[in-house]
């Protein structure tokens, strides 16, 4: 592996050239456009008694994506009152075609029944959340039945269309063209440098980067530009399941190497990777669970929240949680038995290091990321609706897909052999000379060579070099 071979002032330079990375593509999406672009009307006093209220969304193309109508209740009411309530709604939706025809969407009314929170205001709520775009222009009748009900008077009912910025979906292809295509070069690059060796001689970091490398791929997505050339759901749900795939892949990635590299042997599958498979699986299939579910019951009901079906949605959610602690508690017992085993061990104690610093790292910066990003509203039960609806800029977009990238091409840079592996390959069985291209169990528990002398090995260098010249 190159990460024997580099000194302190290479790592560091490593880590320099991975936060510039980063930090360009966070400006860069610090100076690109508004992720949401919003736009409100709104029902005064006098026009309350003109209800059901009748709203027109502006001329809508694919590259707004997706669309939202929210509304927020204006109250007249003290500051420091506050109460929760029900309110029901109606709900018709009609599209309307660019020759001017127009129809109701699943030819029905929807009724639904939402919980208003006023304190010092009262919270917004989600009406309407098309996940695709079929017409070119939606109108959107709502009914409010227990608004003269309300304790307080009512001063303004705000509603508000929410849609992805057509600038900004363009910037999107752009970035995720530009990665599809930086993460195929770092595949066939590491592919070709690992061609001449034999996967009996791939370290465990190198086998789960073969993986991950092309699950990275489609992490980034190459069939995206087709939500823009098909009015479909299906471009967004494989858009999902890629996401789902990779994540879960690294999550397993960190779990196999922390494990693996102080294994001796075979590993075998029912007691090595089982374990791993089985809790990285119940994650993934809460993950897609969640995500199938919300796409249809969407696509029957643009009206639908999990906040309708809150029984089944809080035991997902418990679900989930427990699964993610006992990963989570898993990962730190084998990071813990790995470091206090291995740290002494020479080279072995490197290659721990070196991951968990970097993931150290990755997993700081995400966190930070989220919690800018959601606060703490990042569990509530309708979260899933309103995700999306949260960007304030491009660059919360760009800072997590910048980031799982130069993160996985960092790591496909260190794990890569170096240029003198091929003939330190020749003096693999002796850790003396063969520090570069050593398997797992070669690093740990040494070899079958160890008496042999130095000049043997210097000899042997030598002779590979002039048959290599003289070929």
């Amino acid at each position: 592996m190159r990460l024997y071979t580099l000194s302190k002032r290479h790592f560091v330079l490593v880590f320099v050239v991975f936060f510039i990375c980063f930090g360009l593509t966070v400006f860069i999406g610090i100076a690109g456009p508004s992720v949401i672009e919003s736009t409100a009307v709104t029902a005064t006093l006098n026009n309350l008694k003109m209800r059901p209220f009748k709203l027109n969304s502006k001329p809508l193309s694919t590259y707004n994506q997706q669309l939202w109508l929210t509304c927020m209740i204006q109250l007249d009411q003290p500051d420091e009152s506050s109460f929760k309530t029900n309110v029901t709604m109606t709900v018709k939706i009609r599209g309307v075609e660019e020759n001017g025809s127009s129809s109701f969407i699943n030819k029905q009314v929807y009724n639904r029944t939402r919980m208003l929170n006023c304190a010092q205001k009262c919270s917004e709520i989600i009406v309407v959340h098309l996940g695709y775009l079929t017409y070119t222009q939606y109108e959107v009748i709502v009914g409010f039945e227990d608004l003269n009900k309300l304790i307080y008077p009512i001063k303004n009912v705000n509603f508000t269309w929410k849609t992805y910025n057509p600038s900004f979906s363009q910037v999107e292809i752009w970035f995720r063209f530009v990665f599809v295509v930086l993460t195929f070069m770092v595949t066939c690059l590491f592919a070709h440098s690992l061609r001449k060796f034999s996967m009996r001689d791939w370290g465990i970091e190198q086998k789960w980067m073969s993986i991950l490398l092309p699950l990275l791929l489609l992490y980034n997505d190459p069939f995206f530009p087709l939500s823009f050339l098909v009015n479909s759901w299906f471009p967004g749900m494989l858009d999902d399941l890629f996401q789902s795939v990779f994540l879960c892949a690294l999550l397993l990635f960190w779990l196999c190497v922390y494990h693996g590299i102080r294994v001796q042997g075979e590993r075998k599958c029912l007691t090595f990777y089982f374990p791993k498979f089985f809790i990285v699986g119940l994650l993934w299939l809460a993950c897609v669970t969640l995500g199938i579910w919300q796409t249809v019951n969407e696509l029957h009901d643009p009206t639908y929240q999990f906040r309708v079906d809150t029984g089944n949605f809080q035991g997902m959610k418990i679900f989930f949680l427990v699964v993610a602690t006992v990963y989570i508690l898993y990962l730190l017992f084998l990071i813990v038995r790995a470091c206090s085993e291995l740290r002494n061990m020479p080279y072995v104690d490197l290659r721990l290091k070196f991951l968990t610093a970097l993931t150290f790292v990755v997993l700081v910066i995400s966190i930070v990321i989220l919690y800018l990003r959601f606060g703490a509203r990042v569990l509530q039960d309708n979260f899933v609706a309103e995700l999306s609806t949260h960007y304030q800029n491009s660059a919360e977009f760009l800072s997590f897909y910048g980031l799982l990238n130069f993160y996985l091409y960092t790591l496909a840079f260190v794990y890569s052999p170096s240029k003198n592996a091929l003939y330190e390959s020749q003096l693999k069985d002796n850790p003396a000379f063969s520090m570069l291209n050593d398997s797992d169990d070669d690093v740990i528990y040494g070899s079958d060579y160890e008496e042999m002398p130095l000049q043997n090995g210097q000899a042997i260098r030598a002779k590979y070099k002039e048959e290599s010249d003289s070929d």
